[in-house]
């Protein structure tokens, strides 16, 4: 019969507990709801612990980056669709997003809305047929943009804005967030992967179109970057590869021009679930090489970044 060994534990040695160093202490735990309902209160009570802390570091920082420096915002399609364009567009309007930079589905969700009053068809049942993303116009329509704006020298985001700008009817102009940034002057780049979109399987696609608006709004985003330097802020909200891939090669640029700038932001990626390319490219190594701090929330789109949108203008509110 095999022999087994145990340990003594009768020769363990234990330490006294007020030696040993806590993580959780009465300070950083959530209060109760009180008789003040605000959100005010309501951000006060959350636990100063895990993401709670690193929401409030990241509200903080957005609040403090406001009309001092950089923030740049990157959008994924699913953000548009579930509704967010207007707190984001408060954060404009409130002068804390000084770059809006948008993958190609966030761009046509948010014309679409703007021009149509509609978006987000059933890709299942449309598949099935072949008529998934064949919508006449919003094809006509965005590639006759696009393709004025390269004939013109112009960004894919400054063409969509200004064609909407001067389209005569516009469903929902007050939801667009195209519209509000070129009416805030602020920059608005949509960078797009070409064949990832709906627009580019219409006949009106022009590849050469599509490239040169894309590629100048590339650049458009690199000179943006100087200005996260020394306290800015950059969000990725919603975009698994497409923004952070474009981020990482724009902050590439944008070191090698800016003499290693910039440095010392935080980058921060929202998103339901944690993939890869935003933990990468977001992140980790943009802050590793330059300081600053780099977090990831997780959490629904609908949920997480209206919170965040209404603790930067509480902040602000309170100044």
């Amino acid at each position: 019969m095999t022999e087994y060994r145990e340990a003594d534990f009768s020769r363990l040695k234990t330490v006294p507990i007020a030696q040993r160093s806590n993580k959780v202490d009465p300070s950083l735990l959530a209060h109760p709801r009180g008789r003040d309902t605000s959100f005010a209160a309501f951000w006060a009570s959350l636990p100063d612990i895990l993401a709670a802390k690193d929401l409030r570091y990241v509200a903080a920082q957005l609040a403090q980056a406001a009309a001092r420096r950089a923030v740049v915002a990157m959008l994924g399609g699913h953000v548009i669709k579930v509704g967010l364009g207007p707190p984001l567009l408060e954060l404009m309007k409130r002068g804390v997003i000084t770059h809006l930079a948008m993958n190609g589905s966030a761009a046509i969700h948010d014309f679409e809305l703007a021009a149509y009053g509609g978006t987000s068809e059933d890709v299942s049942a449309g598949l099935a047929d072949g008529t998934f993303g064949m919508a006449e116009e919003t094809g006509r329509e965005m590639n006759a943009a696009i393709n004025e704006g390269a004939l013109a020298g112009g960004g894919m985001g400054e063409a969509l804005a200004a064609y909407l700008e001067r389209r005569g009817s516009l469903a929902a102009p007050q939801a667009s967030i195209l519209l509000g940034a070129a009416q805030r002057s602020i920059p608005v780049t949509v960078h797009a992967a070409v064949g990832a979109e709906i627009i580019h399987q219409h006949p009106t696609a022009d590849g050469a179109a599509l490239g040169a608006t894309s590629h100048r709004d590339f650049k458009r985003l690199a000179a943006s970057l100087l200005g996260l330097h020394d306290g800015g802020v950059v969000l990725n909200l919603g975009s698994a590869v497409v923004m952070p891939e474009v981020f990482l090669k724009a902050l590439a640029v944008a070191r090698n021009l800016y003499g290693g700038k910039p440095t010392g932001f935080t980058a921060c990626d929202c998103d339901m679930q944690r993939q890869y390319r935003p933990r990468a490219n977001v992140v980790e190594r943009p802050t590793l090489a330059g300081g600053g701090r780099g977090i990831q929330l997780t959490g629904h789109h609908e949920i997480l970044i209206p919170l965040l949108c209404w603790a930067v203008l509480e902040s602000l509110d309170a100044r």
